[in-house]
């Protein structure tokens, strides 16, 4: 009796949609914005292959500021999902 009342209780499943996608790509450049200013060391080795394109992060700032981005990203989508936004 108690999992027939937990399973009503959960959302709906999140559908990826365009608003989705813009979502995760500006916390991605919010992530990126945030680390330029704050990575003591954006350029530590090992480098990535044309730095230029990177803007001057190594490898490491490069994994760093995208995971936080997406971090960031997931839990605004979940949060917006879970006010009914999205």
């Amino acid at each position: 009796m108690f999992t027939s009342t937990l399973l009503a209780t959960v959302p709906a499943p999140l559908e990826w949609s365009p608003t989705v996608g813009v979502i995760m790509i500006l916390a991605n450049i919010i992530a990126i914005a945030f680390g330029k200013f704050t990575i003591k060391y954006p350029s530590a080795q090992p480098a990535l292959p044309a730095p230029n394109f990177f803007g001057g992060f190594g490898l490491p700032a490069v994994l760093a500021t995208s995971a936080f981005g997406h971090i960031l990203g997931a839990g605004i989508i979940l949060g917006l999902h879970n006010l009914g936004r999205i």
